[in-house]
């Protein structure tokens, strides 16, 4: 099975030393995994559209400004 190497901070590395129970190269391999299957559902959803990527983040922008102010007024 190939490896890899994952690089994280001081801090985060002292954390993850608190918990010698976990097995830390598993915990990541499930994270990948579950990152590349979002992904490809992601491509096999948005294979046959016509959005351009600007359409898409003109998208996002309305939605994350939509959320936004939601939050705001849920907060006021």
């Amino acid at each position: 099975m190939p490896s890899i190497t994952v690089n994280v901070d001081d801090n985060l590395k002292e954390r993850m030393e608190r918990h010698p129970e976990i097995n830390w190269s598993e915990v990541t391999r499930q994270a990948i995994q579950e990152k590349i299957e979002t992904l490809e559902m992601m491509d096999e959803l948005t294979s046959e559209s016509e959005l351009t990527e600007r359409d898409v983040q003109e998208i996002a922008d309305t939605i994350n400004e939509r959320g936004r102010k939601r939050v705001e007024e849920e907060s006021a």
